[in-house]
């Protein structure tokens, strides 16, 4: 599902979230991202509010989209997230946070989304694929 030029796009990327709740749409960009090494995603939350509150809401679903903006690759991972207070990928993100903003700000919490679906939404022949 999640091969090695989807996995380069997202390392490299920034990464928007894509949710929703009682037919509103919210979409944010994030900074604080990673691929875990079991392929799932993880997002450190800093200002994921709204994002937190439509998860809650629907079940965990969520979409990420990210693309390199010179190539135009680009993927649409949907899936589900749970959220983490503590564990390792909290305290990774917790640190980064603070080190970016100098201790002005934290991480609270991380998403932990697992994949459900990947689509290709490079322009051309393979748009809409699902790996």
């Amino acid at each position: 599902m999640m091969n090695e030029n989807v996995k380069k796009v997202l390392a490299e990327s920034m990464w928007d979230l894509a949710t929703c709740a009682n037919g509103e749409p919210n979409v944010v960009p994030v900074a604080f991202k990673t691929v875990t090494e079991d392929g799932k995603l993880a997002v450190g939350d800093v200002f994921l509010e709204t994002t937190l509150n439509n998860i809650r809401a629907n079940d965990g679903k969520i979409a990420i989209s990210a693309y390199d903006a010179k190539t135009l690759e680009g993927y649409q991972i949907k899936g589900t997230a749970e959220y983490l207070t503590e564990g390792a990928i909290v305290a990774e993100f917790k640190a980064m946070v603070e080190k970016m903003f100098n201790g002005a700000a934290t991480a609270k919490g991380a998403l932990l989304i697992t994949p459900s679906a990947v689509i290709v939404t490079t322009p051309g022949a393979d748009n809409k694929k699902v790996l």
